[in-house]
């Protein structure tokens, strides 16, 4: 069966999003700052930028669809990924609000589940076949599947920077065991790759 994997990008005070989202600011004040080092060393950061679309499917919650807010969306709003979103991969979005599946240029297509994280692991394992599926975000979304012990393999990339509000990975998640298995960092990031064990 394939692993489930999860990549995020925190601050040091374990913020994946900053205060204030909006659809002016989807990451919040602050952050689009943490993935600098995605933009700004490419290069060296190669292999994560790799890992974290190498998925055969991935899972992500509402707001990094297209939130912030808890209503259903406008009939011709097609996400803030633009027209070709780098996924490549079906994505399949944790919401309340039933919708058709969004097809998009490159191969992303966005399916909307109403039936919770199970559900749509499930149908993310049916797309990926032999692949992983990534937990994308956001952090509500990735919470949810670590607490229900459903990561196998957690990728944080920490950047040496304080937000000091917003959305925190961690909050209410509860015990967990992870063993590091690979450390690598730059001046804008530290990359750690956590085995989950169960």
């Amino acid at each position: 069966m394939s692993r489930v994997t999860c990549d995020l990008t925190i601050s040091l005070d374990g913020y994946l999003a900053g205060p204030n989202q909006s659809m002016a600011e989807p990451l919040g004040e602050g952050g689009e700052s943490l993935h600098r080092w995605q933009f700004e060393e490419p290069e060296a950061h190669a292999a994560e930028r790799e890992g974290i679309l190498a998925a055969g499917a991935f899972i992500m919650g509402r707001n990094m669809f297209a939130g912030p807010g808890p209503g259903p969306w406008a009939e011709d709003w097609r996400g803030w990924w633009g027209e070709e979103p780098p996924y490549h991969a079906p994505v399949f979005v944790l919401t309340h609000h039933e919708r058709g599946p969004l097809k998009m240029e490159g191969g992303t297509t966005f399916n909307f589940v109403t039936g919770g994280i199970d559900t749509a692991l499930a149908q993310a394992r049916e797309a990926a076949g032999s692949k992983d599926v990534a937990i994308a975000g956001g952090a509500q979304t990735a919470r949810q599947f670590l607490s229900a012990g459903l990561i196998d393999e957690l990728r944080l990339h920490i950047a040496p920077m304080i937000l000091g509000g917003g959305e925190r990975l961690l909050d209410g998640v509860g015990s967990l065991n992870l063993e590091p298995t690979e450390v690598r960092s730059t001046s804008l990031v530290t990359h750690i790759r956590y085995r989950v064990l169960h």
